[in-house]
């Protein structure tokens, strides 16, 4: 088990902390992301903001992968915001919350019960780095759960979360680290508390040979700067093709709606990816 908040989640929190007001202005914004982050942890949003790499080896490598997560994170982020936005549920649920800031960057969540769902060592984490920042969202309950999810529909209930009606599931930045049948289950469990009106938005990494070259590669120059990488000790444990996912998505009741992948989602923007790269998709599906 990972330490709280894990390495990813603090890369993820970086990389949007770093695009807010630079990257696909007007469509992108996150100006929480830099109050969640550590003063240690600011120190590389900082010079690429001010656009200073270092010079050292390490350090460089952890600027380069920060930058590049900042445009990553801002086509992502806005292909989930969106898909939010068109749905309008009375609830949200945050699987796999980590520093999303949501519930306290959007202003249209003021008339929408937020539930932020983690372990408990991260969500205490995470309330802590908050330090009594007020939300947007009306109201946000935070909910913890085991790794794998399988206690969510007890702890959705015993926080309030009301099944009978229409929620938007928020389910990004999670499923890679889930093995298959852990995937198909919490699906299913999002189901049961899903009546006519509810979606689920889902960022899934697709089943390819480069990405976990890509993450192997990463992992070997951060050894070699003497860093150790964010991934070190979070392994993909899922990857799926378009249609595995859409199945799943189906056999748990969900009907999709459109499927696009973040480099897809980087072109409508403007935002410029290195196309070489496997940044994941985005599905929304409907209930």
């Amino acid at each position: 088990m990972t330490t709280a908040p894990s390495p990813t989640a603090v890369l993820v929190c970086q990389g949007r902390a770093a695009a807010h007001g630079r990257i696909a202005v007007g469509r992108f914004d996150d100006p929480v992301a830099y109050t969640l982050l550590r003063p240690g942890e600011r120190e590389v949003v900082d010079l690429i903001r001010a656009g200073r790499p270092p010079s050292g080896w390490g350090e460089r490598l952890q600027y380069e992968l920060v930058r590049g997560a900042a445009a990553m994170m801002a086509a992502r982020s806005v292909a989930v915001d969106d898909a939010i936005r068109e749905r309008a549920a009375p609830q949200v649920v945050v699987v796999g919350a980590g520093l999303d800031g949501r519930a306290w960057r959007m202003p249209e969540l003021a008339q929408v019960a937020v539930f932020e769902v983690d372990r408990p060592e991260p969500s205490r984490d995470k309330r802590q780095r908050l330090a009594g920042r007020p939300a947007l969202a009306a109201r946000v309950v935070f909910v913890t759960v085991a790794r794998d999810f399988a206690d969510l529909d007890g702890a959705l209930a015993a926080a309030g979360h009301d099944a009978a009606r229409p929620t938007t599931w928020v389910w990004e930045g999670v499923v890679p680290y889930l093995e298959a049948d852990a995937v198909h289950a919490t699906l299913a469990r999002l189901a049961a508390r899903s009546p006519a009106g509810s979606r689920v938005v889902v960022n899934y990494q697709e089943r390819s040979l480069r990405a976990p070259l890509m993450r192997l590669l990463v992992r070997g120059a951060f050894l070699l700067g003497g860093r150790r990488s964010p991934w070190a000790a979070e392994p993909w444990r899922s990857t799926w093709t378009v249609a595995g996912m859409h199945d799943a998505l189906r056999r748990a009741g969900f009907h999709v709606q459109r499927d696009l992948s973040v480099i897809t989602c980087a072109k409508a923007l403007d935002v410029d990816l290195d196309h070489r790269g496997d940044y994941g998709r985005v599905v929304v599906a409907d209930h």
